[in-house]
């Protein structure tokens, strides 16, 4: 599986599979503004690790409100391997600017990093019933990370699991070529 080497140690992998395997200290979950999770990656995940996840969901939109678009929420991980989700509201595209998707993911580091985590897994935001190409999440979703790594002091470890060949395929190629002084081996 291809990855990528920051001078500060942090790594990048990409995987191919399923995001509620992945062992992580928290992994995103690709949400909605309401942090219903109903379809897609949102809806596996309240399936692996339970409905606790969707109680604690609702909990924090009471306390809080909806999560706007580019912003995260955080909730436990149920019966997941991870410790935590990172809800991350990505765009809808043809409907909020793509460059939220910029914040999503740079929130989700963020988050991470207060949290004092290790390691963190994102899915493919905002490419499923959100609608946006491949093409343009990696290209956005590996700028956010490569501008943020060097600020990273905690998270040592980024997984972009995929799911799916065309969705891994275009990911590689786009990450291998916009972290390319970062190849490792």
């Amino acid at each position: 599986m291809p990855s990528f080497r920051f001078p500060n140690g942090v790594t990048v992998e990409l995987t191919k599979g399923d995001i509620t395997e992945i062992e992580a200290d928290a992994i995103v979950n690709a949400a909605n503004s309401y942090l219903e999770h109903g379809g897609g990656v949102a809806g596996a995940i309240v399936r692996r690790g339970g409905w606790v996840i969707q109680e604690e969901s609702r909990e924090w939109v009471r306390k809080h409100g909806p999560v706007p678009v580019g912003g995260v929420a955080v909730t436990g991980a149920g019966k997941l391997k991870a410790k935590y989700v990172i809800h991350a509201v990505g765009p809808r595209c043809g409907v909020e600017p793509i460059e939220k998707l910029d914040d999503a993911v740079t929130n989700s580091l963020r988050k991470a990093e207060e949290l004092r985590l290790t390691s963190i897994a994102f899915p493919a935001i905002s490419t499923g019933i959100f609608g946006c190409p491949y093409e343009d999440a990696a290209r956005i979703m590996a700028q956010a990370i490569k501008r943020e790594a060097s600020d990273l002091r905690s998270v040592r470890r980024i997984i972009i699991c995929l799911y799916g060949d065309e969705a891994f395929n275009v990911f590689d190629r786009v990450f291998s070529d916009e972290l390319r002084e970062y190849k490792a081996g």
